[in-house]
Protein backbone atom coordinates (compact mmCIF):
# COMPACT_ATOMS: atom_id res chain seq x y z
CA UNK A 1 0.00 0.00 0.00
CA UNK A 2 2.87 2.43 1.04
CA UNK A 3 4.52 1.45 -2.34
CA UNK A 4 1.42 2.28 -4.17
CA UNK A 5 1.48 5.67 -2.62
CA UNK A 6 4.35 6.75 -2.98
CA UNK A 7 4.29 6.29 -6.92
CA UNK A 8 0.99 7.86 -6.78
CA UNK A 9 2.65 10.70 -5.20
CA UNK A 10 5.77 10.35 -8.22
CA UNK A 11 3.43 10.51 -10.65
CA UNK A 12 1.92 13.33 -10.03
CA UNK A 13 5.15 15.43 -10.30
CA UNK A 14 3.49 17.63 -13.28
CA UNK A 15 0.95 19.09 -11.22
CA UNK A 16 2.75 19.33 -7.77
CA UNK A 17 4.41 22.51 -6.95
CA UNK A 18 8.01 21.74 -4.70
CA UNK A 19 10.55 24.13 -3.71
CA UNK A 20 14.07 22.67 -5.14
CA UNK A 21 14.80 20.80 -7.96
CA UNK A 22 16.49 17.43 -8.38
CA UNK A 23 19.39 17.74 -10.73
CA UNK A 24 23.04 19.61 -10.67
CA UNK A 25 23.54 18.99 -14.06
CA UNK A 26 26.50 20.21 -16.63
CA UNK A 27 26.26 19.67 -20.25
CA UNK A 28 28.56 19.87 -22.62
CA UNK A 29 28.38 20.44 -26.69
CA UNK A 30 30.61 19.09 -28.17
CA UNK A 31 30.81 20.44 -32.15
CA UNK A 32 35.04 19.08 -33.39
CA UNK A 33 33.72 16.60 -35.68
CA UNK A 34 31.64 19.32 -37.34
CA UNK A 35 34.51 21.79 -37.86
CA UNK A 36 36.20 19.17 -40.12
CA UNK A 37 33.23 18.30 -42.16
CA UNK A 38 31.37 20.61 -44.66
CA UNK A 39 28.28 20.12 -42.78
CA UNK A 40 27.25 23.86 -42.93
CA UNK A 41 29.50 24.50 -40.06
CA UNK A 42 30.89 28.12 -40.15
CA UNK A 43 32.72 30.05 -36.97
CA UNK A 44 29.56 32.24 -36.81
CA UNK A 45 27.80 29.01 -35.57
CA UNK A 46 29.34 28.55 -32.36
CA UNK A 47 27.07 30.93 -30.99
CA UNK A 48 24.36 27.96 -31.31
CA UNK A 49 26.37 25.54 -29.79
CA UNK A 50 26.62 27.61 -26.45
CA UNK A 51 22.63 28.17 -26.79
CA UNK A 52 22.32 24.76 -27.06
CA UNK A 53 23.83 23.83 -23.80
CA UNK A 54 22.56 26.56 -21.55
CA UNK A 55 18.90 25.60 -23.03
CA UNK A 56 20.07 21.99 -22.15
CA UNK A 57 21.13 22.86 -18.64
CA UNK A 58 18.36 25.27 -18.02
CA UNK A 59 15.43 22.28 -19.05
CA UNK A 60 17.38 19.39 -16.83
CA UNK A 61 18.01 21.98 -13.77
CA UNK A 62 15.02 24.45 -13.72
CA UNK A 63 12.37 21.94 -14.43
CA UNK A 64 11.06 20.34 -11.38
CA UNK A 65 10.85 16.09 -12.53
CA UNK A 66 9.19 14.55 -8.87
CA UNK A 67 7.67 16.06 -6.09
CA UNK A 68 9.85 15.53 -3.57
CA UNK A 69 11.77 18.82 -2.10
CA UNK A 70 15.56 17.98 -2.31
CA UNK A 71 17.73 20.04 -0.58
CA UNK A 72 20.86 21.64 -2.30
CA UNK A 73 23.31 19.05 -1.38
CA UNK A 74 20.77 16.19 -2.08
CA UNK A 75 20.12 16.86 -5.89
CA UNK A 76 21.61 15.30 -8.29
CA UNK A 77 25.14 15.70 -9.42
CA UNK A 78 25.07 14.36 -13.18
CA UNK A 79 26.53 15.37 -16.60
CA UNK A 80 25.66 15.20 -20.15
CA UNK A 81 28.01 15.27 -23.13
CA UNK A 82 26.62 15.72 -26.65
CA UNK A 83 28.80 14.60 -29.58
CA UNK A 84 27.52 16.40 -32.31
CA UNK A 85 29.31 14.72 -35.64
CA UNK A 86 26.09 15.57 -38.62
CA UNK A 87 24.36 18.71 -39.35
CA UNK A 88 21.69 17.92 -42.31
CA UNK A 89 20.36 21.87 -41.53
CA UNK A 90 20.47 24.89 -40.05
CA UNK A 91 18.28 23.04 -36.70
CA UNK A 92 18.83 19.54 -37.17
CA UNK A 93 21.83 17.72 -35.55
CA UNK A 94 23.15 13.92 -35.04
CA UNK A 95 25.92 12.16 -32.88
CA UNK A 96 26.27 11.05 -29.38
CA UNK A 97 24.88 11.17 -26.08
CA UNK A 98 26.83 10.16 -22.85
CA UNK A 99 25.73 10.27 -19.23
CA UNK A 100 26.87 10.10 -16.30
CA UNK A 101 25.42 10.24 -12.54
CA UNK A 102 27.24 10.32 -9.16
CA UNK A 103 26.05 9.33 -6.09
CA UNK A 104 27.83 10.63 -2.41
CA UNK A 105 28.54 8.04 -0.32
CA UNK A 106 27.73 8.09 3.94
CA UNK A 107 30.39 9.94 6.21
CA UNK A 108 32.72 10.72 3.82
CA UNK A 109 34.11 12.79 0.65
CA UNK A 110 33.68 10.17 -1.32
CA UNK A 111 31.65 10.02 -4.76
CA UNK A 112 30.81 6.59 -6.53
CA UNK A 113 29.95 6.62 -9.89
CA UNK A 114 25.90 4.90 -10.56
CA UNK A 115 25.38 5.63 -14.24
CA UNK A 116 27.82 5.96 -17.21
CA UNK A 117 26.53 5.00 -20.32
CA UNK A 118 27.28 6.43 -23.91
CA UNK A 119 25.00 5.31 -26.69
CA UNK A 120 25.56 4.10 -29.77
CA UNK A 121 27.06 5.88 -32.77
CA UNK A 122 24.92 8.89 -34.46
CA UNK A 123 22.11 7.10 -32.43
CA UNK A 124 20.62 10.38 -31.32
CA UNK A 125 19.24 12.61 -33.78
CA UNK A 126 17.56 15.53 -32.99
CA UNK A 127 16.22 19.39 -34.02
CA UNK A 128 17.19 22.13 -32.32
CA UNK A 129 15.57 26.04 -32.69
CA UNK A 130 17.52 28.79 -30.52
CA UNK A 131 14.16 30.93 -30.88
CA UNK A 132 11.98 27.83 -29.61
CA UNK A 133 11.99 26.62 -25.86
CA UNK A 134 12.31 23.18 -25.03
CA UNK A 135 9.04 21.51 -24.17
CA UNK A 136 7.99 18.51 -22.56
CA UNK A 137 4.80 16.30 -21.50
CA UNK A 138 5.12 12.94 -20.18
CA UNK A 139 2.11 11.69 -22.95
CA UNK A 140 2.88 13.86 -25.59
CA UNK A 141 6.15 13.62 -28.07
CA UNK A 142 7.20 17.38 -28.89
CA UNK A 143 10.97 16.66 -30.32
CA UNK A 144 13.44 13.99 -29.95
CA UNK A 145 15.71 16.01 -27.55
CA UNK A 146 13.83 16.30 -24.48
CA UNK A 147 11.94 13.07 -25.12
CA UNK A 148 15.72 12.18 -24.86
CA UNK A 149 16.64 13.92 -22.19
CA UNK A 150 13.76 13.74 -19.97
CA UNK A 151 13.97 9.71 -20.06
CA UNK A 152 17.73 9.65 -18.74
CA UNK A 153 16.39 11.89 -16.57
CA UNK A 154 14.15 9.41 -14.88
CA UNK A 155 16.13 6.59 -15.56
CA UNK A 156 18.84 8.50 -13.44
CA UNK A 157 16.30 9.33 -10.77
CA UNK A 158 15.57 5.55 -10.51
CA UNK A 159 18.51 4.46 -10.37
CA UNK A 160 19.35 6.73 -7.79
CA UNK A 161 16.45 6.22 -5.37
CA UNK A 162 17.02 2.32 -6.22
CA UNK A 163 20.21 2.52 -4.14
CA UNK A 164 18.83 4.26 -1.23
CA UNK A 165 15.88 2.48 -0.94
CA UNK A 166 13.96 -1.33 -1.69
CA UNK A 167 12.80 -0.76 -5.38
CA UNK A 168 12.55 2.80 -4.22
CA UNK A 169 13.03 4.12 -7.91
CA UNK A 170 10.20 1.91 -9.09
CA UNK A 171 7.94 5.15 -10.42
CA UNK A 172 10.70 6.72 -12.43
CA UNK A 173 11.78 3.71 -14.20
CA UNK A 174 7.84 3.83 -15.25
CA UNK A 175 8.29 7.53 -15.95
CA UNK A 176 10.67 6.51 -18.36
CA UNK A 177 9.16 3.62 -19.88
CA UNK A 178 6.59 5.98 -20.62
CA UNK A 179 8.09 8.20 -22.41
CA UNK A 180 10.27 5.83 -24.52
CA UNK A 181 6.85 4.40 -25.52
CA UNK A 182 5.46 7.56 -26.70
CA UNK A 183 8.76 8.52 -28.36
CA UNK A 184 8.31 5.13 -29.93
CA UNK A 185 6.01 6.03 -32.01
CA UNK A 186 7.76 8.89 -33.62
CA UNK A 187 10.37 8.25 -36.94
CA UNK A 188 13.56 9.23 -34.51
CA UNK A 189 16.29 6.13 -33.94
CA UNK A 190 17.08 4.62 -30.69
CA UNK A 191 13.08 4.15 -29.40
CA UNK A 192 12.78 0.95 -30.52
CA UNK A 193 13.91 -2.38 -29.75
CA UNK A 194 15.31 -3.12 -33.55
CA UNK A 195 16.83 -0.18 -33.28
CA UNK A 196 20.12 -1.72 -31.87
CA UNK A 197 21.32 -3.00 -28.92
CA UNK A 198 21.79 0.27 -26.64
CA UNK A 199 18.54 1.54 -28.02
CA UNK A 200 16.64 3.63 -24.79
CA UNK A 201 14.05 1.20 -25.47
CA UNK A 202 16.22 -1.84 -23.78
CA UNK A 203 17.74 -0.24 -21.01
CA UNK A 204 14.54 0.60 -19.43
CA UNK A 205 12.97 -2.58 -20.29
CA UNK A 206 15.47 -4.13 -17.79
CA UNK A 207 14.66 -1.98 -15.23
CA UNK A 208 10.74 -2.56 -15.79
CA UNK A 209 10.43 -6.17 -16.44
CA UNK A 210 9.56 -8.27 -13.39
CA UNK A 211 11.77 -11.37 -15.06
CA UNK A 212 15.08 -9.08 -13.80
CA UNK A 213 13.13 -7.51 -10.50
CA UNK A 214 16.47 -8.45 -8.56
CA UNK A 215 18.28 -5.82 -10.30
CA UNK A 216 16.74 -3.07 -8.74
CA UNK A 217 18.20 -5.23 -5.07
CA UNK A 218 21.48 -5.14 -6.63
CA UNK A 219 21.89 -0.83 -6.64
CA UNK A 220 20.17 -0.93 -2.97
CA UNK A 221 23.08 -3.63 -1.54
CA UNK A 222 25.52 -2.44 -3.31
CA UNK A 223 25.29 1.39 -2.56
CA UNK A 224 23.18 1.64 0.44
CA UNK A 225 24.18 -1.52 2.70
CA UNK A 226 27.45 -1.45 0.75
CA UNK A 227 29.54 1.91 0.05
CA UNK A 228 27.05 3.73 2.61
CA UNK A 229 28.30 1.45 5.55
CA UNK A 230 32.34 1.09 4.64
CA UNK A 231 32.95 4.00 7.23
CA UNK A 232 31.05 1.84 9.80
CA UNK A 233 31.75 -1.85 9.53
CA UNK A 234 33.64 -3.15 6.52
CA UNK A 235 33.17 -7.03 7.01
CA UNK A 236 29.56 -6.20 6.95
CA UNK A 237 29.51 -3.93 4.50
CA UNK A 238 31.45 -5.97 1.87
CA UNK A 239 29.18 -8.77 2.75
CA UNK A 240 26.30 -6.32 1.40
CA UNK A 241 28.42 -5.60 -1.26
CA UNK A 242 28.73 -9.39 -2.25
CA UNK A 243 25.15 -10.02 -2.03
CA UNK A 244 25.20 -7.41 -4.43
CA UNK A 245 26.55 -9.42 -6.74
CA UNK A 246 24.71 -12.06 -6.36
CA UNK A 247 21.53 -10.52 -7.14
CA UNK A 248 23.62 -9.18 -10.18
CA UNK A 249 24.50 -12.84 -10.51
CA UNK A 250 21.02 -14.15 -10.81
CA UNK A 251 19.73 -11.48 -13.23
CA UNK A 252 22.82 -12.60 -15.65
CA UNK A 253 21.02 -16.28 -15.37
CA UNK A 254 17.84 -14.69 -16.31
CA UNK A 255 19.46 -13.50 -19.72
CA UNK A 256 22.95 -13.00 -19.84
CA UNK A 257 24.77 -10.10 -21.93
CA UNK A 258 21.90 -7.44 -20.54
CA UNK A 259 22.97 -4.24 -21.31
CA UNK A 260 22.27 -3.24 -17.23
CA UNK A 261 24.74 -5.76 -15.88
CA UNK A 262 27.06 -4.60 -18.48
CA UNK A 263 26.84 -1.11 -17.72
CA UNK A 264 26.54 -1.96 -13.53
CA UNK A 265 30.02 -3.96 -13.98
CA UNK A 266 31.41 -1.40 -16.43
CA UNK A 267 30.70 1.62 -13.45
CA UNK A 268 31.98 -0.36 -10.81
CA UNK A 269 34.54 -2.58 -11.71
CA UNK A 270 37.43 -0.56 -10.44
CA UNK A 271 35.50 0.89 -7.41
CA UNK A 272 34.95 -3.67 -6.75
CA UNK A 273 38.66 -4.55 -6.92
CA UNK A 274 40.00 -1.72 -4.88
CA UNK A 275 37.38 -2.90 -1.91
CA UNK A 276 38.18 -5.97 -2.39
CA UNK A 277 42.12 -6.31 -2.88
CA UNK A 278 42.95 -6.38 0.90
CA UNK A 279 40.10 -8.65 1.47
CA UNK A 280 40.25 -12.29 2.96
CA UNK A 281 41.08 -14.46 0.24
CA UNK A 282 37.93 -15.76 0.72
CA UNK A 283 35.89 -13.09 -0.08
CA UNK A 284 38.14 -12.55 -3.24
CA UNK A 285 37.36 -15.93 -4.72
CA UNK A 286 33.43 -15.33 -3.89
CA UNK A 287 33.72 -12.11 -6.04
CA UNK A 288 36.09 -13.59 -8.82
CA UNK A 289 33.60 -16.59 -9.57
CA UNK A 290 30.96 -14.28 -9.84
CA UNK A 291 32.74 -11.43 -12.16
CA UNK A 292 34.22 -14.82 -14.20
CA UNK A 293 30.33 -15.97 -15.22
CA UNK A 294 28.96 -12.00 -15.37
CA UNK A 295 31.83 -10.60 -16.94
CA UNK A 296 34.78 -12.95 -18.04
CA UNK A 297 36.21 -9.83 -19.85
CA UNK A 298 37.19 -7.96 -16.46
CA UNK A 299 38.55 -11.21 -14.84
CA UNK A 300 42.58 -9.61 -16.21
CA UNK A 301 41.36 -6.88 -13.69
CA UNK A 302 41.31 -9.35 -10.65
CA UNK A 303 44.62 -11.17 -11.79
CA UNK A 304 46.59 -10.10 -8.47
CA UNK A 305 44.42 -11.54 -6.09
CA UNK A 306 44.60 -15.10 -4.37
CA UNK A 307 42.19 -17.02 -5.70
CA UNK A 308 43.43 -20.20 -6.22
Amino acid sequence: MLRKLFILLTMSAFCVYCHAQEFRCSVNVNYQKLQSTTQQYETGDVKIFETMKRAIEDFINGRHWTNLELEQNERLDCSINIILSQRTSATDFGGQISIQLRRPVFNSNYTSGLFNYMEGNNDFTFSFNESQPLEFDPNTFYDNLSSTLAYYCYIMLGMYFDSFGPNGGEAFFEMARNIAQTAGTSSNKGWKPSDSQKSRYWFVENHTNSAYEALHSVYYFYYRLGLDMMTKDQPTARQNIIESLRYLQQVHKKRSNLLSVTQFVDVNMAEIVSIFTPAPAEEQKTVYMIIKEVSPINVTKMKDWNVK
